[in-house]
């Protein structure tokens, strides 16, 4: 009997937070580095030899390379969770910008024109009176909108 793909993918992804909640933990650390403590210890009775140092090196090289997937794998879950949240948390705000619902798709040129907004309504809040007065792209949009449709006054020189 196959297994399927999803079958597969969600095996994996169990197995990939389960490991990573393992291997992050302090009595893996403290395993490694007995291990590591170990194989000094060793390296007078094999006299320092290259197939002593061979030994740790292989072992280091394929447990960092498959612990790259799956930390990788992990953090991948989590990032889309966290977005997931944070989309959440925008589009239930009634004063957030919807816009920022996808703002993980942008380009990263368009996320620092953002960034530069922001950065102004952060200058624009220090000027504020009070805490709670809030500012978003949107209102900021309307304004300019607003702004745009306003007759243009003449400076005349007196």
């Amino acid at each position: 009997m196959k297994k399927s793909k999803k079958s597969v993918s969600h095996t994996f992804e169990k197995l990939a937070t389960y490991v990573c909640k393992i291997t992050g933990s302090t009595p893996a650390f403290i395993i490694a580095f007995l291990i590591i403590i170990a194989w000094a210890v060793c390296g007078p009775f094999f006299n320092f030899s290259e197939t002593w140092q061979l030994v740790i090196n292989t072992g280091t090289t394929i447990i960092t390379f498959l612990m790259v997937f799956l930390i990788q794998k992990a953090q991948n879950k989590d990032s889309l969770a966290i977005q997931l949240k944070l989309n959440e948390l925008v589009a239930s705000n009634e004063f957030s910008s919807n816009r920022l619902v996808d703002i993980e798709n942008m380009t990263e040129e368009d996320m620092i024109i953002i960034q530069k907004y922001y950065k102004r309504l952060s200058e624009l809040s220090k000027n504020d009176i009070s805490l709670q007065t809030s500012h978003s792209i949107d209102e900021a949009h309307h304004l300019h909108e607003v702004k745009k449709t306003k007759p243009k006054r003449s400076i005349t020189k007196k």
